[in-house]
């Protein structure tokens, strides 16, 4: 993952810009299927993307020794304002 701020000037406040970070036991090391989704683990919403990365950082190492053991960061922001982010990726 590249680490970068989703924090932007809007006066005193940044944007907010939600992220979900949470994990759970993959069935295969090559795939996405969750073993048992009522032992996802739900770690947080987060106002932006370097909390959210740092939290999925600290959940990640703390479960380093099990290779099935995934944790994702969802960019809830996106998901709410989709037109957006096409219109962003259209400037370039």
């Amino acid at each position: 993952m590249t680490k970068k701020s989703d924090h932007h000037d809007q006066g005193d406040k940044p944007e907010q810009l939600l992220h979900l970070v949470f994990g759970g036991e993959l069935t295969t090391l090559d795939g996405l299927k969750f073993r048992d989704l009522d032992k996802l683990d739900m770690v947080g919403i987060y106002p932006c993307y370097d909390d959210a990365h740092k939290a999925w950082k600290a959940k990640a190492q703390l479960t380093v020794d099990n290779a099935h053991q995934r944790y994702f960061i969802v960019h809830i922001h996106r998901l709410m304002n989709p037109d957006d982010t096409i219109s962003k990726a259209e400037k370039g």
